[in-house]
Protein backbone atom coordinates (compact mmCIF):
# COMPACT_ATOMS: atom_id res chain seq x y z
CA UNK A 1 0.00 0.00 0.00
CA UNK A 2 1.45 3.38 -1.02
CA UNK A 3 1.82 6.09 1.61
CA UNK A 4 -0.43 9.13 1.15
CA UNK A 5 2.15 11.88 0.57
CA UNK A 6 -0.52 14.59 0.80
CA UNK A 7 -0.52 14.22 4.60
CA UNK A 8 3.25 14.95 4.88
CA UNK A 9 4.13 18.44 6.08
CA UNK A 10 7.42 20.26 6.71
CA UNK A 11 7.31 21.86 10.20
CA UNK A 12 9.62 24.06 12.32
CA UNK A 13 8.84 23.74 16.03
CA UNK A 14 10.26 23.61 19.55
CA UNK A 15 10.76 20.50 21.65
CA UNK A 16 8.24 20.61 24.50
CA UNK A 17 9.82 17.62 26.25
CA UNK A 18 11.58 14.40 25.33
CA UNK A 19 12.20 11.40 27.60
CA UNK A 20 14.72 8.86 26.24
CA UNK A 21 13.61 6.29 28.84
CA UNK A 22 10.01 6.47 27.62
CA UNK A 23 11.18 6.58 24.01
CA UNK A 24 9.21 9.62 22.94
CA UNK A 25 8.40 13.26 23.49
CA UNK A 26 6.47 16.11 21.92
CA UNK A 27 7.11 19.10 19.69
CA UNK A 28 5.03 22.26 20.10
CA UNK A 29 3.22 22.90 16.82
CA UNK A 30 4.16 26.34 15.45
CA UNK A 31 0.60 27.06 14.27
CA UNK A 32 -0.97 26.38 17.66
CA UNK A 33 -2.27 22.99 16.55
CA UNK A 34 -1.90 19.75 18.46
CA UNK A 35 1.53 18.73 19.76
CA UNK A 36 3.59 16.56 17.41
CA UNK A 37 4.76 13.15 18.62
CA UNK A 38 8.53 12.57 18.31
CA UNK A 39 9.46 8.89 18.64
CA UNK A 40 13.00 7.90 19.62
CA UNK A 41 13.44 5.84 16.42
CA UNK A 42 12.87 8.95 14.31
CA UNK A 43 15.45 10.80 16.42
CA UNK A 44 17.91 7.89 16.16
CA UNK A 45 17.54 7.90 12.37
CA UNK A 46 18.88 11.47 12.61
CA UNK A 47 21.83 10.20 14.69
CA UNK A 48 20.83 11.29 18.20
CA UNK A 49 19.41 9.39 21.16
CA UNK A 50 18.16 12.46 23.02
CA UNK A 51 17.23 16.09 22.45
CA UNK A 52 17.09 19.02 24.86
CA UNK A 53 13.81 20.57 25.93
CA UNK A 54 13.43 23.92 24.15
CA UNK A 55 15.59 22.90 21.18
CA UNK A 56 14.45 24.06 17.77
CA UNK A 57 13.58 21.20 15.44
CA UNK A 58 12.69 20.91 11.78
CA UNK A 59 10.72 17.77 10.93
CA UNK A 60 8.54 16.16 8.32
CA UNK A 61 5.22 15.19 9.90
CA UNK A 62 2.44 12.80 9.01
CA UNK A 63 -1.16 13.12 10.16
CA UNK A 64 -2.70 9.85 11.37
CA UNK A 65 -5.97 8.90 13.04
CA UNK A 66 -4.14 9.18 16.38
CA UNK A 67 -2.67 12.65 15.73
CA UNK A 68 0.37 14.23 14.12
CA UNK A 69 3.77 12.57 14.39
CA UNK A 70 7.26 13.33 13.13
CA UNK A 71 8.48 10.86 10.52
CA UNK A 72 11.85 12.48 9.75
CA UNK A 73 14.13 14.97 11.52
CA UNK A 74 15.70 17.48 9.11
CA UNK A 75 17.61 19.73 11.55
CA UNK A 76 18.04 20.48 15.24
CA UNK A 77 19.02 23.83 16.72
CA UNK A 78 20.22 23.89 20.36
CA UNK A 79 18.16 25.97 22.82
CA UNK A 80 19.07 29.64 23.14
CA UNK A 81 22.21 30.12 25.19
CA UNK A 82 22.20 32.47 28.11
CA UNK A 83 24.63 35.39 27.97
CA UNK A 84 26.36 34.40 31.19
CA UNK A 85 28.20 31.08 31.26
CA UNK A 86 26.69 28.55 33.63
CA UNK A 87 30.06 27.00 34.42
CA UNK A 88 32.78 29.13 35.99
CA UNK A 89 35.44 27.27 33.96
CA UNK A 90 33.96 28.82 30.80
CA UNK A 91 33.52 32.38 32.12
CA UNK A 92 36.48 33.73 30.14
CA UNK A 93 35.78 31.81 26.89
CA UNK A 94 33.75 33.21 24.04
CA UNK A 95 31.91 31.30 21.30
CA UNK A 96 34.69 31.88 18.75
CA UNK A 97 37.30 30.43 21.12
CA UNK A 98 35.13 27.38 21.78
CA UNK A 99 34.44 26.76 18.09
CA UNK A 100 38.17 27.01 17.32
CA UNK A 101 38.81 23.90 19.43
CA UNK A 102 38.99 20.79 17.24
CA UNK A 103 36.22 18.20 17.30
CA UNK A 104 37.65 15.04 18.82
CA UNK A 105 36.14 11.53 18.68
CA UNK A 106 35.05 10.20 22.07
CA UNK A 107 32.94 7.54 23.76
CA UNK A 108 30.73 8.05 26.83
CA UNK A 109 32.14 6.26 29.88
CA UNK A 110 29.04 7.04 31.98
CA UNK A 111 26.53 9.84 32.35
CA UNK A 112 23.94 10.38 35.09
CA UNK A 113 21.33 12.96 34.16
CA UNK A 114 20.03 13.11 37.75
CA UNK A 115 23.51 14.03 39.03
CA UNK A 116 24.01 16.40 36.09
CA UNK A 117 27.34 15.08 34.91
CA UNK A 118 29.39 12.19 33.64
CA UNK A 119 32.62 11.36 31.84
CA UNK A 120 33.83 10.37 28.39
CA UNK A 121 37.17 9.23 26.98
CA UNK A 122 38.76 10.64 23.85
CA UNK A 123 39.65 8.05 21.24
CA UNK A 124 43.00 6.41 22.08
CA UNK A 125 43.22 8.07 25.51
CA UNK A 126 42.17 6.73 28.93
CA UNK A 127 42.02 10.19 30.50
CA UNK A 128 38.50 11.15 31.66
CA UNK A 129 36.83 14.22 30.17
CA UNK A 130 34.14 15.84 32.32
CA UNK A 131 30.67 16.19 30.75
CA UNK A 132 28.24 18.64 32.37
CA UNK A 133 24.50 18.46 31.68
CA UNK A 134 24.39 22.18 30.79
CA UNK A 135 27.00 21.65 28.06
CA UNK A 136 24.80 18.87 26.70
CA UNK A 137 21.73 21.11 26.81
CA UNK A 138 23.57 23.93 25.05
CA UNK A 139 24.65 21.37 22.45
CA UNK A 140 21.03 20.31 21.87
CA UNK A 141 21.25 17.00 23.77
CA UNK A 142 19.51 15.92 26.97
CA UNK A 143 21.10 12.63 27.99
CA UNK A 144 23.85 10.21 26.98
CA UNK A 145 24.18 6.44 27.15
CA UNK A 146 27.32 4.55 28.21
CA UNK A 147 29.28 3.57 25.12
CA UNK A 148 27.65 6.22 22.90
CA UNK A 149 29.98 7.68 20.25
CA UNK A 150 30.42 11.46 20.30
CA UNK A 151 32.53 14.25 18.95
CA UNK A 152 33.57 16.84 21.54
CA UNK A 153 35.43 20.10 21.78
CA UNK A 154 37.58 19.81 24.92
CA UNK A 155 39.49 22.38 26.99
CA UNK A 156 41.66 22.26 30.09
CA UNK A 157 39.39 23.55 32.85
CA UNK A 158 40.26 24.56 36.39
CA UNK A 159 39.64 20.98 37.57
CA UNK A 160 40.85 19.06 34.53
CA UNK A 161 39.75 18.27 30.98
CA UNK A 162 36.14 19.16 30.19
CA UNK A 163 33.86 19.17 27.18
CA UNK A 164 32.71 22.61 26.01
CA UNK A 165 30.61 21.30 23.11
CA UNK A 166 29.21 17.84 22.39
CA UNK A 167 27.86 16.50 19.11
CA UNK A 168 26.32 13.17 18.27
CA UNK A 169 28.87 11.29 16.15
CA UNK A 170 26.70 11.39 13.03
CA UNK A 171 26.22 15.16 13.37
CA UNK A 172 29.96 15.72 13.69
CA UNK A 173 30.56 13.76 10.47
CA UNK A 174 27.88 15.81 8.68
CA UNK A 175 29.37 19.07 10.01
CA UNK A 176 32.86 18.06 8.87
CA UNK A 177 31.64 17.06 5.41
CA UNK A 178 29.74 20.35 5.03
CA UNK A 179 32.88 22.37 5.81
CA UNK A 180 35.08 20.53 3.29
Amino acid sequence: MAEDLSSLQHVHGLVKWFDPAKGYGFIVSPDGGPDILLHINVLRNFGQSSIADGAGIEVVTHRTDRGVQAVEVIAITPPEREDTPLLSDLAEMDAAEISSCPLEPARVKWFDKAKGFGFANLFGCNEDVFLHVEILRQSGLADLQSGEALAMRVVDGKRGRMAVEVLAWEMAIAERNASE
